[in-house]
């Protein structure tokens, strides 16, 4: 069962990627992610996150604090924490539970009134400095090397190694088929996915209220979500 943010119907070429992105630049955001960690997130080409954080969300069900887990994989821990910082999460959907799979959610348009449900999971951040939707590329990390950046391990021998993995309580980014298609979406696994493992990119867990968790069902929503006042960013 795959784990999409649900692209829009656009009449792409063929030289473009769902979503828009063109196979001809994911070599040059990968380098460019690349470079980004390589100075220890001392980049601005991508929100990047060196060591670990805490994030409170106060949710229609009770609340969840998650810890990010930019040590391992800094963009897309600080990809998640940016988005916080903008408040992005807030007013959000859980708009696909499966009970013993995921609690997806994320979507910045399912915070508007306006927005029809049945379009939700649809939507991804647009960046108000350029107008457009902010994508970052897949992020997988193995246990002695640097984060590798856009392609799926697919090899459960190589994937077997991966720093974290999709274990219960994990968060995950949700994406389109493109796996640098991830942008806001993301996921809460409900039991240990081991089969999405190298495919998605985990990114941190829950630490406190797996039991809200397990209670969610569609529509319930992040009324806020905010870096926890118990722990502010830490580098490690």
């Amino acid at each position: 069962m795959a784990l999409t943010s649900r692209p829009l119907p656009l009449k792409l070429g063929l030289a473009t990627l769902v979503l828009g992105l063109s196979l001809s630049l994911i070599p040059a955001v990968t380098a460019q992610a690349q470079e980004v960690v390589a100075a220890n997130c001392d980049n601005n080409a991508f929100p990047c996150l060196a060591g670990k954080a805490r994030v409170v969300l106060e949710t229609t069900r009770g609340r969840v604090t998650v810890e990010l887990d930019g040590s391992a994989v800094p963009l897309t821990a600080g990809n998640f924490l940016d988005l916080v910082q903008r408040q992005v999460y807030d007013g959000t959907a859980f708009h696909r539970v499966i009970p013993g799979f995921v609690a997806q959610g994320g979507d910045p348009q399912s915070a508007a009134s306006d927005v029809d449900p049945a379009d939700y999971g649809k939507g991804n951040f647009i960046d108000p400095a350029s107008g457009s939707p902010r994508f970052i590329p897949i992020e997988l990390t193995l246990r002695g090397e640097s984060p590798r950046y856009g392609h799926e391990l697919r090899d459960p021998l190589i994937s077997d190694k991966l720093v974290i993995r999709h274990e219960r309580g994990s968060l995950g980014m949700a994406r389109a088929n493109n796996p640098n298609s991830a942008s806001a979406q993301f996921y809460i696994a409900l039991g240990d996915l081991d089969h999405l493992d190298g495919r998605y990119a985990v990114f941190g867990r829950v630490v406190k209220g797996m039991d809200v968790v397990d209670s969610l069902v569609n529509g319930d929503r992040i009324r806020t979500a905010r870096i926890s006042p118990e722990q502010a960013i830490s580098s490690e």
